[in-house]
């Protein structure tokens, strides 16, 4: 159909009749050439890759979806607020009636016992005399465990300050003996941790 002569490629009618009616067809063309005679095919398109669960998967959630520039769906992450400086609060400390005497602590003056509800003062604790009362204010209390003391075997609980968390003494929670069953329940405070306020004047 296409004759070769030196460097030019002549078009005879039917070459160019076939080169029509394919660009007619919306098919892109190229010239074939071999050693003496080049001819005019048609570009086939490739055939469309087959249809599978994957592919159609993927058709329906491809890799960057239309909502991504949602406001909602991807707003930007909300700076954590600052960290509030964490400080030591204050306990609450009972406060008893100014007109009475009282006992407070020696290291931060918080009011211990008022001077009513002291029962004895003829006792010994590790650090000297100690006094014992009916009830106290602003002291916790430790496990309990069992001691002897000079008394005999005694369940005690140390208590301590509970604004300065300084150790105060100890608390009977049971005694084992029926002479001691007075002090179940009682505070010993040492002496060496009280200070008189309050109308002793």
């Amino acid at each position: 159909m296409i004759a070769r002569a030196g460097e030019e490629i002549y078009l005879e009618r039917n070459a160019k009749k076939d080169l029509g009616l394919a660009l007619l067809r919306g098919g892109p063309i190229f010239l074939k050439r071999s050693t003496y005679f080049s001819s005019i095919q048609r570009c086939v398109p490739p055939a469309p890759p087959p249809t599978t669960a994957l592919t159609c998967v993927l058709r329906c959630f491809p890799c960057e979806p239309s909502w991504a520039g949602s406001p909602f769906l991807h707003r930007p992450p909300t700076p954590p607020h600052p960290m509030v400086r964490m400080t030591r609060s204050k306990t609450f400390q009972a406060y008893l009636p100014s007109c009475h005497r009282t006992y407070s602590c020696i290291h931060c003056r918080a009011h211990l016992a008022n001077h009513d509800e002291l029962i004895s003062k003829s006792f010994q604790g590790s650090q000297g005399r100690a006094y014992l009362f009916n009830s106290v204010v602003n002291v916790g209390c430790g496990p309990a465990e069992e001691r002897v003391l000079l008394t005999g075997l005694h369940a005690v609980a140390d208590i301590y300050c509970e604004n300065c968390k300084t150790t105060l003494g100890w608390k009977y929670e049971h005694a084992f003996e029926s002479s001691q069953k007075y002090k179940e329940g009682k505070f010993i405070i040492e002496l060496a941790h009280m200070i008189k306020d309050n109308g002793w004047d």
